[in-house]
């Protein structure tokens, strides 16, 4: 699926246009691929890096053509079951266009730092400080989504709960795998800043998206290292549930089992007290209920 966009007024606005200086290829056909291979010269194995979800970011230099990968979060869906999955997105800067290839189609140009885009290296930037935003707030629902479920496990006695947590620190580490990638990206976007062509003010705003990987990377690494350290004591309140669950089962059944075994002896079919007492069936259900009672008292007296 292709898309264009165009510059206007500091703002990223679809375009119509054929001579539009930006375009996303979103999970491009065939036809899609070669008419980038083709038309604007960009290497087919560039392309399928671009596309696989598994791809390191990184920036290759080459005559023509600045090839830049980076990672992004991928939209969270209930089929994904609390997994948070990265994506891969490449950027093509090639003469006089921005070309963006990625996986599936999402929104791209939304928020404030689109609102001051002057060049096509200016948006390059600005995507890369939307990303980490973008990881910025799925680690603070993924936080939330933490918060909830600890509060399920207190009370729970199935696993439904904990794999859910581990789904959860499962997505962390891909996403802090993913963030110090892209930190290893900004870097030498920073190195290379002369080749790219990047005034001082650029630099400047380079310097800006490190600080503000490095907080999110520092971030995604506190979050994965509390979900990872209180893990073993989440399974032992599980386990002390289950446990305190069996101990009230158990005491019940002894409860009942005393008043039973009164009124079990009464009910044998041979020569019993009572039997020619016109109230023994009250006097038996007198005894069962004291024995149930003797039961409750100790239960109570040594705290079982």
């Amino acid at each position: 699926m292709l898309r264009k966009f165009e510059i206007d007024s500091g703002r990223v606005v679809e375009s119509a246009s054929e001579e539009s200086p930006i375009l996303v290829f979103a999970n491009p056909d065939l036809s899609e691929k070669k008419k980038l291979v083709e038309t604007y010269k960009i290497d087919e194995q560039h392309i399928n890096y671009a596309l696989d979800p598994e791809e390191l970011a990184r920036l290759e230099l080459e005559p023509g053509c600045v090839s830049c990968f980076l990672k992004i979060p991928k939209n969270y869906s209930a089929q994904d079951h609390f997994l948070f999955k990265v994506s891969t997105l490449g950027a093509f800067l090639v003469p006089e266009r921005l070309i963006l290839v990625l996986g599936e189609d999402i929104s791209l140009f939304d928020g404030k730092s689109f609102m001051k885009t002057t060049a096509l290296s200016d948006l390059l930037l600005n995507l890369l400080y939307r990303v980490i935003c973008h990881f910025l707030g799925h680690l603070k629902t993924i936080n939330m989504i933490c918060d909830e479920l600890e509060k399920k496990i207190n009370r729970a006695m199935e696993n439904k709960h904990l794999i859910n947590l581990f789904t959860l620190e499962k997505s962390l580490v891909y996403y802090l795998n993913a963030i110090n990638s892209n930190g290893v990206l900004i870097d030498k976007i920073k190195l290379n800043a002369a080749r790219l062509g990047f005034d001082q003010e650029r630099v400047d705003a380079i310097n800006e998206i490190t600080i503000e990987n490095t907080q999110c990377c520092k971030q995604a690494e506190v979050y994965s290292n509390i979900l990872a350290s209180l893990m073993d004591a989440r399974v032992s309140i599980v386990s002390n549930n289950l446990n305190v669950l069996i101990k009230m089962l158990n005491i019940i059944t002894i409860g009942i089992m005393v008043p039973t075994l009164v009124v079990s002896i009464f009910s044998m079919n041979v020569t019993l007290p009572f039997q020619q007492f016109h109230h023994a069936f009250w006097v038996i259900m007198s005894f069962a209920i004291i024995s149930g009672l003797g039961v409750f008292f100790m239960w109570k007296y040594f705290r079982w």
